[in-house]
């Protein structure tokens, strides 16, 4: 269980990762980080989490599970990962070790915690986050 100012995250007996928002910007972040999921699903993008479930009136949500925390990872590799999903039109903007994790099912690292994330074309012309800027 990770349990911060702004999140509680739990893994339930049948493997499924339980995230509800909490704190600053609570519903905002757990709104965008949703959109995030559902536009990475929709790309076709495999080493992300999957949306299984989405309780606005709580602010939880429920994933599939993308493995293990991951403890060391060479920096080429942490900033290949991250690379990899711009392709599918989204910017971590977390880029941390501790966002990473280890499937051993298919031996593929993947990404996880989209609550900031760039979804770079949002269908409008514009990105879409949740970023802040210097100002702020």
């Amino acid at each position: 269980m990770k349990d911060t100012g702004r999140a509680t995250v739990r893994i339930g007996f049948d493997g499924r990762v339980h995230k509800t928002f909490r704190g600053h910007m609570a519903r905002e972040r757990f709104e965008h980080e949703v959109r995030v999921l559902r536009y990475l699903e929709a790309g076709g993008c495999t080493f992300v989490p999957r949306l299984l479930e989405c309780e606005p009136e709580t602010l939880k949500m429920v994933t599939s599970n993308c493995g293990g925390r991951v403890d060391q990872l060479n920096s080429e590799r942490q900033i290949e990962l991250f690379a990899e999903l711009e392709k599918y039109g989204v910017r971590h903007e977390d880029r941390e070790l501790r966002n990473i994790t280890y499937r051993i099912a298919d031996g593929r690292f993947c990404v996880i915690d989209f609550e900031f994330a760039t979804i770079l074309d949002d269908g409008t012309g514009h990105p879409a986050s949740l970023k802040p800027s210097v100002a702020q």
